[in-house]
């Protein structure tokens, strides 16, 4: 069924355009429906839904970003997927283009509404264009599920939390930029989200991106290739709050480290919000250029703590409560068997929700009766074994391109060549078999591949040690080396 946002903005482009506009944005609003539902809701929000279509100067149909950082991420993870569903849905046939407003602008001399909509805007002319008004406007890049809502708070993590607030609500607290520190899965991202969301409700106007610096470094090293770096400034420079996560993947990068810098010089010169997270305090990232170092020193830095086990018994009750609407089970489950999480899954509140999750899916139904046995034996091959050592999917790819005499960064490039194509599979193998890290998520550590890759690499490389000796002494060799 058409929700209501959609419908009204659909209705806006088949009275505010002519007969063809009316046409195209009928097929725009059916490829938009279709990719939402096979992207997901939090992907398709972020990247496709703030996107417009709009007409060029010969006539052409354009899919308009609001910055260039959005048309990269189209382009390399949806882009063929969009041009299957354009090319089976407009009656025309009209080829469809993809560019960011800026790009835009400057070829046909017409301003592109900059508020993001809902995924269609009215495909009129471009000289008598009358966008279709956006219901809200929303931030590049965020996950809908993330916000101040959504996070448990606790002793651990308060005095982050109460910063992050503030600098939500746009305050003068004289701090600029902010970092938040602290491990893998302790909710740094989940709190730069959530800034995000309520620095957008509290000011719609104001251009808010957040990504990665992994997608930072990758979309920054296109740009000089493509010759597009002014766009690429101006979308980031040009930003009223800035949130980059996991700052401290750019160390190493000189040229991305520059301009990174460069573009916080520029941000808080001008009295705009910038906020970071790492793994480690500014002090403690050595591969980071000293000078970067010492301008995310410079602000605030709040460091996050794993969670006390009452938290993340509080963390389990939230999360039951959004899988009973989800799954439409009772959400309940037994004191001993959320106690055995909490206490299974001490240092990563990601890998603490994920083991609920997997009691939810294997379960079912009979979760709120589940037996600590039975619970125990569903998460088995999950659970940490005592005294093994943690290994980090850094240290995966660390040790996998000295394996193969490669440098790190090759195991995140874009080059396909065999000698570098195998050695990232085998590394995303071991990311997965060794840790507990999702498809999703290893996919991002990986430069920002999709998580259908990672699947991909993990059922080749399980092929291979059956079939290649050389290979399943690789795979043994570099698991031995991780695992000391």
């Amino acid at each position: 069924m058409m929700n209501m946002e959609a419908g009204a903005v659909l209705e806006g482009a088949m009275t505010s355009g002519s007969g063809a506009g009316a046409t195209q944005g009928a097929a725009w609003l059916k490829a938009c429906a279709a990719l939402r539902n096979e992207l997901g809701e939090d992907t398709f929000g972020s990247w496709i839904a703030p996107a417009r279509l709009r007409s060029g100067t010969s006539g052409e149909m354009v899919v308009v970003t609001p910055t260039g950082l959005a048309r990269d991420w189209i382009k390399r993870h949806a882009w063929r997927r969009i041009d299957e569903l354009w090319s089976q849905l407009d009656p025309e046939h009209r080829r469809l283009h993809l560019k960011s407003r800026s790009e835009f602008e400057s070829e046909t001399g017409s301003p592109a509404d900059a508020r993001p909509s809902p995924g269609l805007i009215a495909p009129a002319p471009v000289a008598a264009a009358a966008p279709v008004e956006a219901a809200s406007s929303k931030p590049i890049g965020l996950q809908e599920r993330m916000t101040f809502d959504s996070f448990v708070s606790g002793p651990s993590n308060e005095f982050a939390v109460s910063v992050a607030r503030q600098v939500a609500a746009w305050t003068n607290g004289g701090f600029n930029p902010v970092l938040i520190h602290g491990p893998y899965g302790f909710g740094k991202t989940h709190l730069l989200n959530a800034i995000g969301w309520e620095a957008a409700r509290l000011r719609p106007a104001a251009k808010i991106v957040y990504l990665t610096a992994e997608q930072f470094t990758s979309t920054f090293v296109r740009a000089v290739m493509d010759r597009t770096g002014p766009a690429f400034k101006g979308d980031l420079r040009t930003a009223d709050m800035l949130l980059v996560d996991d700052v401290h993947f750019i160390g190493g990068k000189k040229s991305s480290q520059e301009e990174l810098f460069h573009t916080l010089a520029a941000l808080i010169g001008e009295g705009r919000r910038v906020v970071f997270s790492a793994d480690r305090p500014p002090a403690a990232l050595t591969e980071v250029d000293a000078r970067l170092r010492s301008h995310l020193g410079s602000g605030l830095v709040c460091g996050v703590e794993p969670a006390d086990r009452d938290m993340r018994l509080g963390i389990l009750g939230r999360k039951l409560g959004a899988l009973s609407r989800q799954l439409g089970f009772g959400g309940q489950a037994r004191g001993e068997v959320l106690e055995m999480l909490a206490d299974r899954f001490p240092d990563s509140v990601r890998e603490l929700e994920g083991g609920l999750n997997t009691l939810a899916f294997r379960a079912g139904d009979r979760l709120a009766t589940l037996t600590l046995d039975e619970a125990e034996s569903f998460l088995r091959p999950h659970l940490n074994k005592a005294g093994d050592r943690r290994i980090t999917v850094d240290e995966i790819q660390k040790v996998t391109a000295e394996h193969f005499a490669l440098k790190q960064a090759d195991l995140l490039c874009e080059r396909r060549t065999r000698a570098i194509a195998r050695p990232r599979q085998m590394a995303m193998y071991l990311a997965k078999t060794l840790t507990t890290r999702s498809y999703p998520d290893i996919g991002r550590r990986f430069g920002g591949r999709d998580h259908t890759t990672v699947l991909h690499a993990v059922r080749r490389i399980e092929q291979l040690k059956a079939e290649d000796p050389a290979m399943a002494c690789d795979v043994e060799t570099i698991t031995r080396k991780l695992k000391g």
